[in-house]
């Protein structure tokens, strides 16, 4: 009674319901759904969480020129004589934000005097840096130059002016060093080393994950949308309608995929918008396809008849008594469609048409490495290549999974 009692339940539930548990018991999957959640976490914190917050974590530094993972460093930072306006947490979280320091790596410090004079890491042994000096006022200060900056020796103290102040600052120089010591002083740590201009390799492959997921996102949203549309037209009305959309999706078909996009990607422009839209629009044939031969198969069913019976537009008939029974096999086209966008994009980022310097796409990361594959620094193309490698799987589990849920063969029996 029992048992009996289950599977009655089991078969009263709705369908989301039941593919959810079948989805749930195919762990390969549901790994997949757990990496593509991290990734959209990662993706929407954005620079929230990486240690270069500039915009497209493009701090470069010369000196630091491939440095391996783990490797760390000393920092001084120097105050802007122009005050950057960095307002806003959301505008952090998606743009970033201009440094309001001059950042200097450096081996070795000292103070002399109302000075601080720092040697410059050069990664060398012995370091043998050049010395730079720096007013202490004007490290940890933003110093109206206009009004010169006067050293009391006598009384240890320095007098200035700050910008957009009217009044002369007095302060100590025991106190400016402490406040120097305590905020202009950082030890920096490159989780995942630096790159060829000494960029933090890590915080580079995080915002890596945006361009990623949003080249999929973008180009299955307008694949949606277009093989939707005409598939449903060609499936409904069929005769010269279908046959028209049949030739064209017969003569995109016949097209490689991406010689197409590069052929669009020429025509529309170098740029992140324009690889979006160039893998959308070649991405929907396969959409128009599946939707057509669907919707071949439900157009003669009673609840089609019977809507026709009641006088229901076509439109009406098509959007919302056929369309929501064929999305499932759409759903599982998307995230295939998905995986595919991101590796388009990875590939034409690589050949150099697709996301442009300095933005941190993984394909133009591994095209910028590629020449230390055969050398000790072979994990500069690896790393975002597996990176890609691991969101693409993501999406193929899930599709996968997503198929075998959809499927009414299986039998119900592994889901209760």
């Amino acid at each position: 009674m029992i048992f009996k009692k289950k599977i009655t339940n089991f078969e009263s539930e709705s369908l989301s319901i039941k593919t959810w548990r079948r989805f749930k018991h195919n762990k390969v999957a549901i790994f997949g759904l757990i990496m593509i959640i991290f990734s959209c976490l990662i993706s929407i914190l954005g620079y929230l969480i990486t240690s270069d917050q500039t915009p497209y974590c493009n701090d470069q530094k010369p000196e630091l020129h491939i440095k391996y993972p783990g490797f760390k460093t000393k920092h001084l930072l120097v105050s802007h004589k122009e005050i950057c306006n960095n307002d806003g947490f959301f505008k952090l979280m998606l743009f970033g934000k201009e440094d309001k320091y001059i950042n200097y790596a450096f081996f070795d410090y000292h103070f002399k005097g109302a000075n601080i004079i720092i040697e410059e890491y050069t990664g060398n042994t012995p370091n043998n840096g050049s010395l730079i000096t720096f007013n202490l006022a004007s490290v940890v200060y933003n110093i109206d130059k206009k009004y010169p900056i006067i050293y009391d020796s006598i009384q240890q103290t320095l007098c200035f002016y700050q910008i957009n102040q009217t009044n002369k600052t007095t302060q100590s120089i025991n106190e400016i060093k402490s406040i120097l010591k305590s905020k202009n002083i950082i030890e920096k740590t490159y989780l995942l080393g630096t790159d060829l201009l000494g960029r933090d390799l890590l915080s580079r492959l995080i915002i890596g994950t945006r361009i990623s997921l949003g080249v999929g996102l973008i180009s299955v949203i307008i694949s949606i949308l277009i093989g939707v549309f005409l598939g449903s037209v060609a499936g409904y009305y069929r005769g010269k309608i279908d046959n028209l959309i049949m030739w064209l999706i017969n003569v995109v078909w016949s097209i490689p995929t991406l010689l197409l996009v590069i052929a669009i990607t020429l025509v529309l422009g170098k740029g992140v918008m324009q690889v979006f839209i160039a893998v959308g629009l070649t991405m929907w044939v396969e959409v128009a396809r599946i939707v057509r031969g669907q919707i071949l198969s439900i157009r003669e069913k009673e609840y089609v008849e019977a809507g026709r019976a009641l006088g229901y537009k076509n439109k009406r008939i098509i959007f919302k008594h056929i369309l929501p029974n064929v999305m499932g096999p759409v759903v599982v086209i998307a995230a295939s469609n998905f995986a595919s966008a991101i590796l388009m994009e990875a590939g034409l980022s690589f050949l150099g048409i697709g996301a442009q310097p300095p933005v941190p796409s993984w394909g133009e990361m591994t095209n910028a490495h590629h020449g230390y594959i055969l050398m000790d620094k072979a994990y500069l193309a690896f790393v975002p290549g597996l990176a890609i490698m691991l969101l693409v799987l993501s999406f193929m589990l899930v599709g996968n999974g997503l198929r075998d849920a959809l499927d009414t063969k299986i039998s119900d029996d592994k889901a209760i």
